[in-house]
Order: structure tokens, then C-alpha cells, then sequence
């Protein structure tokens, strides 16, 4: 299984949203700062996690949620999910 997974910091109320096979290794990797993209930017927390049977389909997920980020659907995504604990 892959999954597409956001999570947002703690500090600053960003999101971040990637793909992966494990995303709880995932997520503490963005909270060791290892990730580049992510570091000094943390604490982060998982607010929306998606299962997917192939990397593919994942992946065209992902860039599908990046070019939402920010307007009223990504929003609504985020507001709409079942909280992650």
C-alpha cells in the first residue's frame, strides 16, 4: 500500500503533503528535521492520511492536492476528514 498523507506544523499552521509506503516513519523523520524540505519548520502532526493501492496512484494524488493547497477545496478536505490521533 502507498499513501498521500498532510501534516501541518505546530508553529507556524503550515501543511506539507507527500507520499509514502510507512507514514509514521514518514512523520518522524519530518520531526527529527532529516526531511529538507521541512526542517526547522516543525513540530509536525498528521491531519489527513489516504491508502492507495499503487505508487502511481499516490503520487497523482499528491501533485493533485499540492495544486489545491490553499484555496476553498483544500480547506473544506481538511475540515471534512476524521481527525488523525
Amino acid at each position: 500500500m502507498h499513501y498521500v498523507y498532510i501534516i501541518q506544523s505546530t508553529k507556524s499552521g503550515g501543511f506539507y503533503i507527500g507520499s509514502t509506503k510507512d507514514v509514521i516513519k514518514r512523520l518522524k523523520e519530518h520531526n527529527k528535521n532529516t526531511t529538507r524540505s521541512t526542517r526547522h519548520k516543525g513540530p509536525w502532526s498528521l491531519v489527513l492520511q489516504e491508502e492507495f493501492d499503487t505508487k502511481c496512484e499516490a503520487i497523482k494524488r499528491e501533485h493533485y492536492l499540492k495544486g489545491l493547497k490553499g484555496n476553498s477545496v483544500f480547506k473544506r478536505l481538511l475540515i471534512n476528514s476524521v481527525p488523525i490521533v
